[in-house]
C-alpha cells in the first residue's frame, strides 16, 4: 500500500497569520467610496430582477450609476495627483 503525503508545507497557514498592512488598509480606506457606490448600484439592480423596473428604479439606477462614475473619477484623480 502507498501512502500519499502533502511534499510542501501549508501556503496559507502562514501567509493568514499577519492581516492586511497599513498600506493595503490605507489603500482601502482610498477606495472606500468607490466601493460604496458600487454596492448601492448593486442595490438597486438587485431590486429590480424580479419585476419590471419602475420609473423610481430607472432613476435609481442612474444616479447610482452617476455616483460610481464620480467616485472612480474622483479616485482616479487623487491616484494621479499622488503620482505627479
Amino acid at each position: 500500500m502507498k501512502h500519499i503525503a502533502a511534499l510542501q508545507d501549508l501556503v496559507t497557514a502562514a501567509s493568514l497569520d499577519g492581516g492586511p498592512s497599513a498600506a493595503e488598509l490605507d489603500a482601502i480606506e482610498l477606495e472606500m467610496p468607490l466601493i460604496r457606490a458600487e454596492v448601492e448600484l448593486l442595490d438597486a439592480q438587485i431590486m429590480t430582477l424580479d419585476r419590471p423596473a419602475s420609473e423610481l428604479d430607472e432613476r435609481r439606477i442612474r444616479r447610482a450609476h452617476r455616483r460610481v462614475l464620480a467616485a472612480r473619477r474622483a479616485l482616479a484623480n487623487t491616484t494621479a495627483g499622488e503620482a505627479a
